[in-house]
């Protein structure tokens, strides 16, 4: 029982970081109707630039929050300049262009930093608090760090003004128009959220995975399957979608199939879902006339 807790509750903390990236994608996907494939290159960049500052003799919580500003401003930047002059163009056109972008990041991290595995140290004590032997202190502080920004990212949307217009304007761009809402810099401004919410995932299963430009491959590959479990057009189902592969993947892994193919759970997950429920468990099911 010990042991299978002890899969439950590291699974629950893996789930929360591919609920976080899960978030991102959904986010941008709410946007644009289209799946960011660089999302995971996107913040494998970032979280390089987070150990940057640290090898440079920053304090860890002032190098995370410059990094989440930092992948702030990429994300938008990556807007601006890439996505905006395509946004109309043919949906392979825009697919392309997201490949080309995680090639490029893929390749500028290589050739910035090597493709020398690198440690990337964790903030949270090397002990586990009040005893506790089934989890580490990273993972408890992984699940803590998850929770709040997604908790953050709820207040924002909920109550903030700017909040329900980047809600309108990924919901009916048109109409937003009609009220004077600047749809472009919404999505913009969404990208930018985007990328800050994949640079706190990136920074925290960095410590668990190591440091690589290849580090999100298959962390990335986990997020899409929650996105679709719990609704590619839903944040909450995406939420909830992360934290359940989280688990299931360290219990079928450990159980079932063995380490060396906990990769194949993702897929599995992944054609699955596009079978049987294709919204999701919590998405919307659109029904057009054609």
């Amino acid at each position: 029982m010990e042991a299978f807790l002890h899969q439950v509750f590291t699974g629950l903390a893996t789930g929360g970081i591919y609920a976080s990236l899960a978030l991102a994608l959904v986010m941008i996907h709410n946007a644009t109707r289209l799946v960011n494939f660089a999302q995971g290159e996107m913040a494998m960049f970032t979280t390089y630039l987070c150990w940057t500052m640290l090898q440079a003799g920053w304090p860890y919580w002032l190098a995370f929050f410059a990094t989440v500003g930092l992948a702030f401003v990429l994300g938008v930047a990556i807007e601006r300049i890439l996505i905006r002059p395509v946004e109309r163009a043919p949906v392979l056109t825009v697919v392309v262009v997201f490949i080309g972008l995680l090639l490029i990041l893929n390749s500028l991290a290589g050739w910035i930093f090597t493709y020398t595995i690198k440690s990337f140290p964790s903030p949270f004590p090397s002990k586990a608090p009040f005893g506790l032997t089934m989890v580490s202190s990273h993972e408890l502080g992984a699940i803590g760090v998850t929770l709040v920004v997604l908790l953050l990212v709820y207040l924002f949307f909920r109550f903030t003004p700017l909040g329900l217009a980047m809600r309108a304007a990924a919901q009916n761009p048109d109409s937003s128009r009609l009220v004077g809402i600047r749809v472009g810099w919404m999505l913009a401004l969404g990208w930018g959220l985007a990328a800050a919410i994949g640079a706190t995932a990136g920074m925290m299963v960095a410590p668990i995975v190591f440091l690589d430009p290849n580090m999100m491959t298959g962390v990335i590959l986990y997020a899409f399957a929650a996105a679709l479990m719990g609704g590619i057009d839903s944040p909450g189902g995406a939420v909830v979608g992360g934290f359940i592969v989280g688990v299931l993947e360290n219990l079928v892994g450990a159980y079932l199939i063995g380490t060396e193919l906990k990769l194949t759970v993702a897929l599995v997950l992944i054609v699955g879902v596009l079978v049987v429920k294709p919204a999701g468990l919590f998405g919307r099911v659109i029904v057009q006339r054609v």
